[in-house]
């Protein structure tokens, strides 16, 4: 007989895991490891590497727990700050620069009405990002996917500081529907 696997409303996962739950922790694993994983590869670019990064990051989820806030935000947004964090120190510890993707100009912006939902463990981050405007689309790219902060964001498009940070915080907003677990 075929044991079930428990379904966590993200409250009771951040509770089990921060009893330090096993079972816990690789529901987290199965259902959001795809997702980070893809924000690492994006910005190291090497799978090898990515899957070091990964294993480092979801260490730092399971040692740091205890400090999620979810006053302060979802809690896969905390694991991919955490991620896409780890995979950013990996690339400095390199001392090189995420090379810039080819991004046009002339973007079509996709229909923000589509009733797409995906399941955190089968979420491809770069789609949704892709449904943005441009330039919020743009911005997210630099600084989530390639590494850069804000300050530099802002230099490399010539764009204020002010507008990034604006920019930057409504295309969360807008993908923020899509994380409702």
């Amino acid at each position: 007989m075929a044991t079930q696997k428990p379904n966590y409303s993200e409250e009771d996962l951040v509770d089990s895991l921060k009893q330090n739950d096993r079972v816990a922790f690789e529901y987290l694993y199965e259902h959001y490891s795809g997702a980070l994983f893809s924000v690492i590869t994006k910005v190291l670019r090497d799978n090898e590497k990515a899957e070091d990064v990964m294993q480092d990051a979801f260490l730092k989820i399971w040692k740091n727990i205890s400090s999620y806030d979810p006053a302060k935000g979802r809690l896969f947004t905390w694991m991919l700050n955490i991620a896409r964090n780890s995979a950013i120190d990996a690339v400095r510890s390199e001392k090189r620069k995420p090379g810039m993707d080819d991004i046009s100009e002339n973007l079509d912006r996709t229909d923000q009405n589509a009733t797409y939902q995906p399941s955190p463990s089968t979420l491809d981050l770069k789609a949704l990002v892709d449904t943005l405007r441009p330039e919020r689309k743009i911005l997210l790219d630099l600084v989530y996917f390639q590494g850069y902060t804000q300050e530099e964001a802002s230099k490399e498009l010539d764009v204020p500081l002010g507008t990034v940070k604006s920019r930057i915080r409504t295309a969360l907003k807008d993908l923020k529907h899509y994380f409702k677990i």
